[in-house]
C-alpha cells in the first residue's frame, strides 16, 4: 500500500489552525504580548515534531521576549493540539521566527534599485 505523502501537509495545516486559535484565545505566559501570527508549520514525516513559524509585530526586544514566552508554552500546547486533531502522539512543538516578510521587502527594495528608471534610456 503506498504511503500518503500529503498527510504531513494536511496535519501541518490543521496544527497551524489549532495553534493560531490557542494563541488568539490567549496563553498564560505574560511574555507573549503583541500581535503574533502563525505563518506556517512544517511537520516531520512521522508527525512527531512540528516547526511552527511565527511573525511577531513589535520592537526587537518585544520579539525576543515573545519568542521566549512561546518556547515556554510550547509544551503546554502539545496536549490540546494532539487531542483536537485526534493524533496518536502529540507533536513536539518548536517555534521559530519567520523572517520571510522582511526578506521579501528587502528583495523588493533591491529589485527597485536595480530596475532602470522609466525616463532613462539605455545606451
Amino acid at each position: 500500500m503506498p504511503r500518503d505523502t500529503r498527510r504531513p501537509d494536511r496535519v501541518a495545516e490543521a496544527v497551524r489552525e489549532e495553534i493560531a486559535a490557542a494563541l488568539a484565545a490567549g496563553v498564560r505566559d505574560p511574555r507573549v504580548k503583541g500581535l503574533v501570527t502563525v505563518t506556517g508549520v512544517e511537520m516531520s514525516r512521522d508527525l512527531g515534531s512540528a516547526l511552527v513559524f511565527v511573525s511577531v509585530y513589535g520592537t526587537d526586544e518585544e520579539k525576543t521576549t515573545t519568542m521566549e514566552g512561546l518556547q515556554s508554552v510550547a509544551s503546554s500546547l502539545r496536549g490540546p493540539v494532539g487531542r483536537a486533531l485526534k493524533l496518536r502522539l502529540a507533536p513536539h512543538i518548536t517555534f521559530k521566527m519567520d523572517d520571510s516578510i522582511a526578506r521579501a521587502a528587502r528583495i523588493e527594495t533591491l529589485l527597485a534599485s536595480v530596475k532602470p528608471k522609466a525616463d532613462e534610456t539605455p545606451e
